[in-house]
């Protein structure tokens, strides 16, 4: 199979989508690797690296996508992209289409197939190729909130872990996944009290026995979020519902029950956002003002750090390109139940029931469209 590696073109994002190594796995089984010129430099693997491991350098986009049957990405396809996109194509990345009508309907308009990382599944439940990123963006979430708590940057000018003699910081999050389980490590070993929600009773027994003593699990509803804003300094959104967009818990209206200066970190934000005055901001302009609460709403956190991102990322997928190209998609994905729950459309048609109920648009069962 002929794999394709574009260069990411969304704002400010560094990361590439296989490492030099990541590809040679694929060569030494007889495939192709197409890499567009200075796709990895950011990530800090310039073109040598992919050559010396047997992959070709293509000098454009249009070049990789032109030859490629299987187009591998960090990023959902930017409107240049989708124009490059042929129904043959598979692509294979972080989709979130849930949080956009727009890219859903042109890219169902190209025909294409498109496999998403994010609803991938494993037998534990887990979301494998999502908890790489969550956990970078989870420890990112608490670093960034710190910094922009400091008085020069907009916030309440309050540092997080506190002083002798001064209280610490209070640190809410809402969600104990993986995002939310890497903020609050971090939070705690700062030093800031950190409170957790979530509405699994069974994960809060779970977290209340791994984490340290200054992290506080407490169930999440609306009456507990009122209680815990007044006394927040920085929250973390870390709600997830895989496939589907991620429901308001924290409205406009209450934004007032927050200090002035406090800050919110919404990981939610490429699935829509758990805080309703949340919109996707860039690493470039990563913030804006609510009512006098600080919002950070990067969407692709992880691309701030993209040495680190770009080879978690890979360890990740690797297993699954592997298949894809081994097998070829169609009976790679009829041959694994948790690949296929990856697979979001199939030649014009919806085929994850999330991105369908998110937009109104008719849902196909994906065995179905391959049977």
């Amino acid at each position: 199979m002929i794999v394709g590696v574009p260069k990411e073109i969304k704002t400010n994002e560094s990361r590439v989508a296989l490492t030099p190594h990541g590809a040679s796995d694929l060569i030494r089984s007889n495939h192709t690797v197409l890499v567009e010129k200075n796709a990895g430099v950011l990530s800090g693997y310039a073109d040598k690296e992919y050559l010396d491991n047997g992959c070709t350098i293509c000098a454009t986009a249009q070049e990789v996508f032109d030859q490629s049957e299987l187009i591998v990405k960090v990023k959902e396809p930017q409107p240049t992209e989708v124009a490059m996109i042929r129904s043959d194509h598979t692509v294979f990345t972080y989709f979130h289409f849930a949080a956009s009508e727009d890219l859903t309907q042109s890219f169902l308009s190209t025909g294409a197939s498109a496999i998403a990382y994010e609803t991938i599944t494993s037998d534990n439940g887990s979301l494998p190729l999502l908890v790489p990123m969550s956990e970078v963006a989870g420890r990112m979430a608490v670093q960034e909130g710190a910094k922009y708590l400091e008085k020069t940057l907009g916030g309440r000018g309050i540092l997080l872990g506190g002083v002798p003699g001064v209280e610490p910081a209070t640190v809410t999050i809402i969600g104990g996944g993986i995002v939310g389980t890497n903020a609050a490590y971090i939070a705690s070993g700062l030093g800031a009290n950190v409170y957790i929600l979530d509405n699994n009773l069974s994960r809060l027994r779970y977290l209340d026995e791994i984490m340290p003593k200054n992290v506080n699990t407490i169930f999440s509803n609306h009456h507990n979020i009122s209680q815990l804003l007044t006394k927040t300094d920085l929250l973390v959104g870390a709600v997830l519902i895989p496939g589907a967009r991620a429901p308001h818990l924290v409205t406009r209206s209450m934004l007032k029950l927050m200090p002035p200066g406090a800050v919110i970190v919404d990981v939610a934000v490429d699935q829509g956002g758990c805080v309703e005055t949340c919109k996707p901001t860039t690493h470039e302009n990563p913030t804006f003002d609510v009512d006098g609460i600080i919002h950070y709403c990067v969407a692709n956190m992880p691309g701030a750090v993209p040495f680190t991102s770009t080879i978690a990322l890979t360890n990740a997928t690797s297993p699954y390109l592997t298949k894809l190209a081994n097998l070829g998609v169609k009976e790679a994905l009829n041959s694994d139940r948790h690949l296929l729950n990856g697979l979001n459309t199939y030649r014009g048609k919806i085929t994850h029931r999330g991105v369908a109920e998110a937009f109104g648009l008719d849902y196909v069962e994906p065995a179905s469209v391959l049977a």
